[in-house]
């Protein structure tokens, strides 16, 4: 075994099998905890006692399969498919196949094939199963059921509010749970990282196909389909790089342990949020986190094996890292990186001056803080300057603002603006030469643009319908931790109006269009640079 290296998921691996060989757990709990199929379990469980540890390391990694169906055959298949075998289930198409085309193939790999490709068989019948109880994991930390309950747990007194919460499967105790305003990936982390501070990285996590979980517009998690194929998400990928088995429910009844906690909760949890008196979320988690310690004493079971299967955090490895939302960027030529509505400006390092045109990787941590990675370095960064534009317009407004006292004012004010003396003008456009007799600052432009004086507050119209709906939409989609793009291609709107969603604090804050206050230029005005009531040529200096 010497120089060999296990990546986590294969050090989870050696853990589980190792138990199986002490008899603390049978093949059958080891194969469903790393999400194997029986059989599969005892081949790798024969192989470890033959080999050791270098048998969990497989030999065809990152090699092409010797029976690889070739592309022409697969699309052979696929446009007799759709033509002339239209309509035929898999079964009868391998028959014919093979009787009339000459392509000898097996039926599972015809389906295969034709479901990568989009076609499902006409003929589809599930057999019939025998159900039963399913028993609980031996130890403590091999399996979590993690869920979310929407409940009126203030009773009125304050917002609204969702309990995550975790339930361990060995022993029916909670090792962490919090309130949140919603069902979010963010909570979702905050769960984790409560779990792994209390008792360690457990083994698998156990939940239903919410979109925190997995993306709805992958391929569903089934059993058929292989891992690298099913949706992941933001907390999919944590769990991965926590070697952390994601096993997914396809029902309410399946996750039962949790749904049954959630509405014991909402009996004796909701009893003594209103004894404390909890009005806002953070005494609501204060009450909750006081009341676990005798509920877990109250209602724990013990488990079957006195041992623990939590692990600990790998020396080196920053959790903050991993909990956290992870994008990929790329450098723009100024070595600045947009992430949302920030810039941030990368610093030149000792080994590299300039990372312009390099994919980067932008984290956003639970605190709201951006680190930018590249190659698995932190590259140290600030935020970046303003652009031309966002000044004028922050100098335009300091001008508008100011009093007409407070301005002096070189060459002849236009009588439309002079007589009223609280409009100002801003002087806009290239330098020219010399300087307005009595000013501090040169002559910039012939067009003056009138600024209107500061004034009531715009008012702002009340959304439409179809506005609430999907402003409502595009904020549940930002709570699950769906990028821009994402919840534009689930919504079928503009990424544009997911931005603009995503910034609004409600849909009251939509702006409303105001007419341009800009002079307006004829054809002959544009060609020699003046407009159609010319105005004097001028300047304001702010004194």
């Amino acid at each position: 075994m010497g120089g060999l290296t296990l990546s986590q998921q294969e050090q989870v691996r050696l853990q589980v099998f190792n138990g199986v060989l002490q008899r603390e757990i049978t093949v059958e709990e080891a194969s469903e905890v790393l999400g194997l199929s029986e059989r599969h379990g005892w081949r790798i469980l024969a192989a470890y006692r033959k080999e050791g540890a270098a048998a969990l390391v497989h030999g065809n990694r990152g090699r092409q399969p010797a029976n690889a169906t070739a592309e022409g055959v697969k699309l052979r298949v696929i446009q007799l498919a759709r033509t002339r075998y239209v309509g035929l289930n898999h079964t009868h198409l391998a028959e014919l196949l093979a009787e009339r085309e000459d392509l000898v193939l097996a039926r599972s790999t015809v389906r295969s094939i034709l479901v990568a490709a989009g076609i499902g068989s006409p003929r589809w019948r599930r057999p019939p199963r025998h159900r039963c109880r399913r028993e609980r994991m031996p130890e403590e930390g091999m399996l979590l059921q993690i869920d979310g309950s929407e409940h009126d747990w203030l009773e009125g007194r304050g917002p609204e509010l969702t309990l995550l919460l975790a339930v361990d499967d060995a022993t029916g105790t909670i090792p962490y749970a919090l309130f949140r305003e919603r069902e979010d990936a963010q909570g979702y982390f905050l769960l984790l990282w409560g779990i792994i501070e209390r008792c360690g990285i457990p083994l698998a996590l156990y939940s239903d196909q919410h979109a925190v979980f997995r993306d709805p517009d992958r391929a569903p998690p089934t059993s058929e389909a292989p891992m690298a194929t099913r949706g992941l998400t933001q907390f999919g990928r944590a769990l991965q790089e926590l070697a952390i088995g994601q096993i997914f429910a396809r029902s309410p009844e399946a996750k039962g342990r949790v749904e049954r906690m959630a509405g014991t909760l909402q009996d004796r949890l909701v009893a003594e949020l209103r004894l404390a008196g909890a009005r806002t979320p953070a005494v609501a988690n204060q009450v909750l986190w006081q009341f676990l310690p005798g509920f877990n004493a109250r209602f724990g079971v013990p488990p079957a094996h006195s041992g623990c299967a939590y692990r600990s955090l790998p020396s080196g490895l920053d959790i903050a890292s991993v909990l956290c939302f992870k994008h990929d960027r790329k450098v723009a030529r100024d070595n600045t990186v947009r992430y949302g509505w920030r810039t941030l400006q990368l610093l030149p390092g000792t080994d590299r001056p300039s990372y312009a045109g390099a994919r980067v990787e932008v984290q956003e941590r639970l605190d709201g803080s951006l680190v930018v990675c590249y190659q698995g370095r932190v590259i140290p960064t600030q935020e970046a300057p303003p652009r031309p534009g966002i000044l004028r317009s922050h100098r335009a407004v300091l001008v508008g603002e100011a009093a007409p006292s407070q301005c002096r004012v070189g060459g002849v004010i236009p009588d439309s603006v002079g007589d009223q003396g609280q409009a100002g003008l801003l002087v806009l456009g290239a330098a020219r030469e010399g300087a307005a007799e009595g000013s501090t600052a040169p002559v910039r432009s012939a067009l003056a643009y009138r600024l209107k004086t500061p004034g009531p507050a715009i008012p702002r119209r009340r959304p439409t319908p179809r506005q609430q709906a999907r402003w409502d939409a595009v904020q549940e989609a930002k709570g699950q931790g769906l990028s821009l793009r994402a919840i534009a291609r689930h919504l079928g709107i503009s990424r544009a109006t997911v931005r603009k969603c995503v910034a609004a604090e409600s849909p009251l804050t939509y702006p409303v269009r105001q007419p341009p206050t800009l002079p307006r230029l004829d054809a002959r005005s544009r060609s020699n640079g003046t407009t159609k009531e010319p105005l004097t040529e001028s300047l304001i200096t702010i004194t």
